[in-house]
């Protein structure tokens, strides 16, 4: 595949830090997004692309999505994407964000442009550019409903890149748990559609809670479940850790800037409705799915339990337990690789320099393996002049 789209944001440079974006109303951006009726298409609507107010070069499409089951009012999702595509693109990149968490990886969609993908992202209902004023940011009481705007975003993807081209599905942390457990429906109640996706690529996917063993158990998981079903908005008791947030930020311990409103230091408050929805996924998951495609797994090699930053948060995955993503990715189905990076955090890509190479080194090697394609000049790591390190891989 070569580059796609018809214009390039230019090569990716050494040591040249994410632009800075400015804080900017969601409800503001996603004012400027209007959608219109598309008739005789299996599509919802015909998606209006406007200028994205957080990145230069990306565009973004509202996707409206009716009244909020949860009670919030008008929900919609973003779908973002990366300058128009070349309508001779060979494949699609559709990459879904986790908790606390938006589009803004931008030398994640330069890597995968440089070889010939053209890239979207969605910001699901009440996350990112899709939080309206008085929701509750990244609040659902069941996953199961980003099925709708996860399949409108695959029809729209699917759409304007043409019926040759093949799509990858992203996902990170919360983000891989939702995903996954979507293909495993779609793969059932839309196989035409589903047969469109080439592969899955996980990033540090939220497949079990972390933390104390007990907080597993089926009478922690009742009394979650209780809470939830009398007062879903209740915000669970816990104390929010800044070190995720110093280690990434270029206003603390990182080199990365991203919008503080959407994706604070320390996390948004976590609702009871919400943790017994994503409890809920995951026990489904641990029954037993199949994502029905070949599926990348990219993790940490190791976890750690930080209250406060310190440098080792910056070579560790300070959010979930990468043991229970060592176990339960088998539970994705008979095509999964999991590749632990070493010293990788809990976003894989947006690690230290060493163990970001790594990372997407085995994702270009995952990529030509099914797509039987050979790496293009230039398709490497971005963000770095360093050699990649190397990652140990354990397929399952």
């Amino acid at each position: 595949m070569s580059g796609c789209g018809p214009h390039d944001n230019g090569p990716t440079h050494a040591g040249r830090r994410h632009p800075r974006v400015e804080a900017v109303s969601s409800t503001d951006n996603a004012a400027a997004v209007t959608t219109t009726p598309s008739a005789g298409t299996t599509t919802r609507a015909a998606l209006s692309w406007q200028p994205d107010h957080y990145l230069d070069g990306y565009e973004v499409a509202a996707t409206p999505l009716g009244a909020d089951p949860d009670g919030e009012g008008e929900v919609a999702a973003t779908l973002i994407r990366r300058n128009a595509p070349d309508p001779g693109c060979g494949g699609a990149v559709l990459h879904v964000h986790g908790f606390t968490d938006y589009f803004f990886q931008q030398p994640l969609a330069d890597f995968f442009h440089a070889r010939g993908y053209a890239f979207y992202a969605l910001d699901l209902r009440k996350c990112g550019r899709s939080l309206r004023e008085n929701q509750t940011p990244h609040f659902t009481t069941d996953l199961s409903r980003y099925r709708e705007e996860l399949t409108a975003a695959l029809r729209a993807v699917s759409a304007e890149v043409g019926s040759a081209a093949r799509i990858v599905v992203a996902g990170h942390s919360t983000g891989g748990l939702t995903t996954s457990l979507w293909l495993d429906w779609l793969r059932q109640d839309d196989p035409a559609l589903h047969r469109r996706i080439e592969g899955a690529v996980l990033n540090s996917p939220w497949l079990d809670l972390q933390g104390d063993a007990m907080l597993r158990t089926y009478p922690v998981s009742m009394v979650i479940k209780a809470v939830a079903r009398v007062r879903p908005k209740q915000m669970l008791p816990q104390e929010l850790s800044l070190a995720y947030g110093h280690s990434l930020h270029e206003s603390a311990h990182g080199e990365w800037a991203y919008d503080l409103s959407l994706k604070p230091f320390g996390g948004f408050p976590t609702p009871f409705g919400f943790i017994d929805a994503v409890r809920s996924g995951q026990r489904r998951l641990h029954r037993g799915i199949d994502v029905g495609v070949p599926t990348l797994v990219l993790r940490s090699n190791a976890s750690l339990a930080a209250p406060h930053y310190s440098a080792a948060a910056d070579f560790a995955d300070v959010v979930l337990d990468v043991r229970h993503m060592a176990r339960w990715s088998a539970h994705l189905g008979d095509r999964v690789r999991v590749v632990p990076i070493t010293g990788a955090r809990h976003d894989v890509f947006l690690s230290a320099t060493q163990a970001r190479e790594s990372a997407y080194r085995a994702l270009g090697e995952w990529l030509t393996e099914i797509t039987h394609d050979t790496e293009p000049p230039g398709s490497g790591a971005p963000e770095s002049g360093a050699a990649a390190g190397t990652a140990n891989e354990n397929a399952r």
